[in-house]
């Protein structure tokens, strides 16, 4: 059941309309492993950290059942670094500070305990990353998912489409999937997208769900309203490790199993906004799942009687 998640392992700061969180952990691959470790292990990380990477923080993903083989220390140089400023709709931010460190020459190298991994899910890095990664899977992974952003289709569009050939499943959100397609529609952005090579597509559209597309099949899973999103950073992150975690752990990934783990995705990410960084998926357990996944139920069950 294992699984290798590729991203980033960095340092955050953040302002929200609720407060600041001050120098914290992120990151893509943090966020993933955090999630998708309620549901499978071991998790393989690959990522690059600096020598100011707390020791603390790796310790507690070890706990986790998370591999760090595949995480280079490098020890004399900085983390990845970002700070940004939401707007009060929470849907909208400011990018104030991007310090690439020691991501700007990230070059994966993937350890040979990983190899045979059953699935692969590839954070937001570059395509040319990407591309490596799946290059040096010496098996290729029953599914391959992969997250990309609006900034590589705007830099490295042509590298971009190649690694969309070699992948099963594509999340991005509803920005990203009209700008890619060309197409304002997203049922037509959808059609467009999967001609490219995914065989599924995901679209997020934050507090307003998500979308499944196969084929002619297309699924909607809304997100759970809460009292309160303390912090949107990392919840589509989270969605994956949702995602990816329900798969590896079932094994199934017919799209009628992808319906499910798209809930188990939204209800990740409902407990990652709750709080700053990874404060709250610390503290959840599998009961706490259980109830939020209950809620999921509740929210979409209804009865009818057609006449």
């Amino acid at each position: 059941m294992s699984l290798t998640v590729v991203g980033s392992m960095a340092f955050d700061d953040i302002e929200t309309p609720f407060g600041k969180s001050g120098r914290i952990i992120g990151g893509s691959a943090t966020y993933i492993a955090w999630a998708a470790s309620n549901f499978v292990k071991p998790i393989n990380q690959v990522s690059v950290i600096g020598g100011d990477f707390p020791q603390v923080e790796l310790d507690a993903l070890k706990a986790k059942g998370v591999a760090l083989e595949g995480v280079q220390v490098k020890k004399d140089e900085k983390s990845f670094y970002w700070a940004g400023k939401y707007h009060m709709d929470m849907n909208t931010r400011d990018t104030l500070v991007t310090e690439l460190n020691v991501l700007g020459e990230f070059k994966p190298s993937i350890p040979d305990s990983y190899q045979g991994s059953e699935f692969l899910i590839l954070g937001n890095l570059t395509p040319q990353v990407q591309m490596d990664v799946i290059k040096q899977m010496k098996t290729r992974p029953k599914l391959i998912v992969m997250d990309t952003m609006n900034f590589w289709m705007e830099v490295a569009l042509d590298d971009l489409k190649k690694v969309l050939k070699e992948v099963d499943v594509l999340m991005v959100n509803d920005g990203e999937a009209r700008q890619l397609s060309g197409e304002y529609s997203l049922v037509k952005a959808a059609r467009k997208i999967l001609t490219m090579g995914p065989r599924y597509l995901i679209i997020k559209k934050g507090e307003h769900g998500a979308l499944l597309f196969h084929e002619n099949h297309v699924f909607f899973a809304p997100a759970l309203p809460l009292d309160e999103v303390f912090d949107p950073t990392g919840a589509g992150d989270t969605f994956a490790g949702g995602f990816i975690g329900h798969l590896a752990k079932t094994k199934d990934i017919s799209f009628e199993n992808m319906k499910t783990a798209i809930i188990v995705g939204s209800a990740m990410a409902s407990f990652c906004v709750e709080k700053f960084g990874t404060d709250r998926l610390r503290e959840i357990n599998q009961d706490d799942i259980n109830a939020r996944l209950e809620q999921f139920v509740q929210l979409v069950n209804f009865d009818i009687d057609l006449v």
